[in-house]
């Protein structure tokens, strides 16, 4: 590392102690509509509360290491901001305890958000794997490391790029939450498998020092290499089994595909559901996919819900 760096994290060390004062709001946040939706009959899985705090703890622990002169700390911070957060983060399904305690006036909007076409582009199971690989080949094998020694700022766009890209793929694979046209689960088996070895061969580069873009010693670039290759395996892992504890399949599929086919008032042209997990549209009660998703308009107490079947 170069002494630019210390400058550069300098600016960002100094926002450090905020950063993390700030991971407490949502911990508040969190905690209060959790008590309040525990109180319903539905209550709320603890389970889920515990992740998401888990979650917020790793985030902050990832926001020293990320700003330390060591590659092999920078490496942890990475791996801790934008694999190990995202996925604890995820499995608290943050959203869907949204929609149940929020009203109808602020989660309306919030199903609208999450049916809209830039919310469906971005959680693309090709932009997601273009930004999470993507992102880390162009942070290593290109001149942008320079540049996030010399300017705090673009380190913590930088930052927020990796938490972001890593919390929505963790969401595309295995996460509760409702969203936009999720794909099939063989796709998104297909979408990590590709994720797991984009991660293997950039590993294996950064420990050969092969086109790596990074002013560190051999030694430290091994070790972040190392790091890179084990950890990211056990993160992955996780969201592999994360994905297998949280799918459900649907047993109902083939005998509802055998009544729509017998059923004589049925449209031509009109197809059974494809079992891919969709938002529908606002109503007294609707189904979004495979997976059971549920959003309703409580009436006349005006609740927007989703919730796990």
């Amino acid at each position: 590392m170069n002494t630019a760096h210390e400058a550069g994290s300098g600016v960002i060390s100094a926002g450090v102690l905020p950063a993390i004062g700030a991971l407490a709001l949502p911990a508040i946040v969190y905690l209060i509509a959790a008590q309040r939706c525990h109180r319903q009959p539905r209550g709320w899985n603890h389970w889920r509360t515990a992740s998401f705090i888990v979650g917020l703890i790793i985030l902050g622990m990832a926001l020293r290491p990320s700003t330390s002169d060591s590659f092999q700390d920078h490496m942890l911070g990475h791996l801790l901001l934008g694999m190990f957060a995202p996925l604890a983060l995820v499995l608290g399904a943050p959203m869907t305890l949204a929609l149940r305690t929020t009203p109808a006036s602020v989660a309306k909007p919030l199903v609208h958000l999450l049916r809209s076409r830039p919310a469906r582009i971005t959680t693309h199971p090709a932009v997601l794997l273009i930004a999470t690989v993507g992102g880390l080949a162009a942070l290593y094998f290109t001149p942008l490391f320079t540049l996030t020694e010399r300017h705090g700022a673009l380190h913590m766009v930088v930052h927020a790029h990796f938490f972001v890209g890593g919390y929505l793929f963790a969401w595309m694979i295995a996460g509760p939450d409702p969203g936009p046209d999720r794909p099939s689960v063989r796709m998104r088996l297909v979408v990590l498998g590709l994720a797991i070895l984009g991660h293997a061969v950039i590993a294996q580069l950064l420990y050969a020092g092969l086109f790596v873009a990074v002013d560190a010693p051999p030694d430290e670039l091994r070790a972040g290499g190392t790091l890179m290759y084990y950890w990211g395996d056990i993160a992955e892992i996780l969201l592999a089994l994360a994905l297998l504890l949280t799918w459900r399949p649907d047993h109902r599929g083939f005998g509802a595909r055998s009544r729509a086919r017998n059923d004589p008032g049925r449209c031509r042209g009109a197809r059974p559901n494809s079992g891919r997990q969709r938002l529908s549209p606002l109503g007294n009660s609707g189904s979004a996919g495979r997976k059971g998703w549920t959003i309703s308009v409580r009436q006349p107490a005006g609740s927007v819900e989703g919730s796990l079947k």
